[in-house]
């Protein structure tokens, strides 16, 4: 592929796709060529604001070397492997399909085609993720705690938090731990609005995420517990501090015993860039140079089937309490 612009689409322009849209006319990589999407009226707003045209999605398909796929999961597989066929390279937004069967053939396919198949699993490319990532490869990892917290965001959202927040921080834990999952055990409650899961991986570490749609205060946070250090990162600030040497220590203040706790806190320095910039200038890479993504199809295959099977732990209760009934 030359050095000129790549040719990119959007299709689904919605909440999250009209954000691809306005980064793709922000990268100098990045010759946004149009969108798609089913609301004609939605898609025309974003197309002037973003200097675009709208397309049908055949034409949108064949004008175009990549495409970000932004539509209601249901309608992934279809759309993808349409893109696929006809020599597009995908970025599919998270999770990969609804089925991992149809999932499989999607990954297949794209392999047989030679193409880019990315996930959007988009804290992958936040700073700070980034950061932690080039940390932990040295260290012996013990344990990771998530929490994905937040209120309710005042919009329909048919996924359980597990498929639309607890994903996020599964994706990034399988990223950090090499090892394979040995055991998972789930709850949940609040009718598919909070949930919390324990993973056990064959070599030992523990994983505790915990995800909210019921919290009156919006928390996102990662912490990895290591031998001899804690590292927390904050997806918000996209911030990263180490703790290390931590030392309890008893002190005398006007004849009373008190006691405290200091250690080192090391606060490494985090450039501190657009998540969503980050994984499409990674996807414009992939695509120019060919080279395998950051979020593979696979990667996003497996995310998929695990949360499959917290979701489904995590509110089996409910669901046999509302057949019950």
């Amino acid at each position: 592929m030359t050095d000129s612009p790549i040719r990119v689409g959007v299709i689904g322009v919605g909440s999250m796709g009209q954000h691809h849209a306005r980064v793709y006319n922000e990268l100098s990589d990045a010759d946004l060529v149009g969108i798609h999407d089913v609301d004609t009226a939605q898609a025309e707003e974003i197309a002037e604001q973003y200097g675009t045209d709208v397309w049908p999605i055949d034409e949108l398909i064949s004008k175009v070397d990549a495409v970000s796929i932004a539509v209601p999961t249901q309608y992934h597989h279809d759309i993808a492997k349409k893109c696929l066929e006809r020599d597009v390279a995908v970025l599919l937004e998270k999770p990969l399909v609804a089925d991992p069967e149809r999932g499989e053939k999607l990954v297949e396919l794209a392999a047989e085609r030679d193409l880019p198949l990315q996930v959007g699993h988009i804290e992958r490319f936040n700073p700070a993720v980034e950061t932690l990532a080039e940390i932990v490869p040295q260290l012996d990892i013990v344990a990771i705690e998530a929490r994905r917290l937040g209120p309710d965001p005042g919009r329909e959202i048919k996924d359980s938090v597990v498929a639309d927040l607890m994903i996020h921080d599964l994706d990034v834990v399988l990223s950090l731990v090499d090892s394979d999952i040995e055991s998972v055990q789930s709850s949940g409650t609040a009718e598919g609005s909070y949930a919390t899961s324990t993973i056990g991986f064959v070599d030992g570490t523990v994983a505790s995420l915990t995800a909210s749609r019921k919290t009156q205060q919006k928390i996102r946070e990662l912490a990895v517990t290591t031998e001899d250090r804690l590292i927390k990162v904050d997806y918000l600030d996209q911030s990263v501090e180490i703790h290390r040497q931590s030392a309890p220590e008893y002190i005398t203040d006007d004849g009373d015993i008190r006691y405290r706790h200091e250690s080192i806190i090391e606060r490494p320095v985090v450039d501190n860039v657009e998540p969503l910039k980050n994984e499409l200038r990674s996807f414009l890479e992939t695509v120019r140079t060919e080279d395998e993504p950051v979020v593979t199809g696979a990667e996003g295959l497996d995310v998929l089937r695990w949360i499959n099977e917290i979701d489904e732990q995590a509110f089996e209760e409910d669901q046999a309490f509302e057949e019950d009934q």
